[in-house]
């Protein structure tokens, strides 16, 4: 899902600076500031590499298992907390005031430390020390744009807010309450009975916050995603073959499911090749960005889908 977080803030947030009337640019920048910050929680995820490095050598499924069993020691607590993220958002809003609000910015970021260190100990500092720094130079950048601290407030504490909720779809519900001792939910929130049809909703619903924030790009410059499809986007649907091969995706066995899929969008980086209605002999035509990014992630929808649907005949 950590895709899925930012592009959800940046659905919502450029979202509803379009329906404000702002400039495209403006809006868009908002947009991705909200998404930055939505993103900035899984900041934690990175001392799994410390478990990656301990299992170099070994097989795929190895170095997965260390990454997830290693950075769940950390993962979602302190970064994922409802308490502290108006704290967080405010020490962004504070980076681009004055100087005494800088240092009003430090004084805070060193407060979340020692609550991390005294809720979590030494773990805790050193996941804590990244978010706090990312936090700062978003709030860096909101200044460079010349966003206000209000609105950097605000776009912040969307962005950090919306990150928990979509954790709960995945892994164990985040520590929401940190570093309180409450518990706001206890358990996974379930979209089907079925391991491998739950994990299917999930990817679903990750793709669907893309084709939002899709949608968001083209209201708010005249895009219209359609004419950048190339045709070559319905080859996913060949992926439902695959569900004789890949192992039916859980939770705990997603990998060879998602990367699989994902392989899929490669298609939209293809070139077109011309053979008829050309003088010189045959062309090749590689896509544009956009194009070959619109047909990779239709591609990919075409192929979760078909997949889907196989998966329900098949199983």
């Amino acid at each position: 899902m950590f895709v899925g977080h930012a592009a959800f803030a940046f659905a919502v947030v450029g979202g509803v600076a379009v329906w404000r009337g702002w400039t495209a640019e403006r809006a868009l920048t908002v947009g991705l500031l909200a998404g930055g910050f939505a993103a900035l929680p899984d900041v934690d995820i990175a001392y799994a590499l410390v478990g990656v490095a301990a299992a170099a050598g070994g097989d795929a499924l190895t170095l997965a298992t260390a990454f997830w069993s290693t950075g769940n020691l950390v993962h979602r607590a302190v970064t994922h907390s409802l308490v502290l993220a108006p704290a967080v958002a405010l020490l962004a809003a504070l980076v681009g005031t004055t100087r005494g609000g800088r240092f009003a910015a430090a004084a805070l970021g060193a407060l979340l430390v020692a609550v991390a260190w005294t809720a979590s100990g030494p773990l805790g500092v050193v996941v804590t020390v990244p978010f706090v720094v990312g936090a700062a130079l978003l709030g860096g950048v909101a200044d460079a744009v010349g966003l206000p601290a209000p609105k950097v407030f605000a776009v912040g504490l969307v962005g950090l807010v919306s990150h928990p909720f979509g954790d709960l779809f995945t892994g164990d519900p985040p520590a929401m309450g940190y570093p309180l001792d409450a518990t706001l939910v206890a358990e996974r929130v379930a979209l089907a009975a079925d391991p491998t049809l739950h994990l299917l909703a999930a990817f679903g619903a990750e793709l669907a916050t893309i084709w939002a924030a899709v949608l968001v790009v083209g209201a708010a410059t005249g895009l219209r995603a359609r004419t950048a499809v190339a045709p070559r986007a319905t080859l996913g649907a060949g992926y439902a073959a695959s569900v004789l091969l890949v192992p039916a995706p859980t939770l705990d066995l997603s990998y060879p499911f998602v990367f699989s899929v994902l392989g899929v969008g490669l298609v939209g980086a293809l070139p077109r090749v011309r053979v008829v209605g050309t003088p010189d002999g045959p062309t090749v035509e590689p896509p544009d960005w956009l194009a070959a990014c619109l047909t990779g992630l239709s591609a990919i929808t075409v192929a979760w889908l078909a997949y889907a649907v196989a998966y329900v005949i098949v199983g």
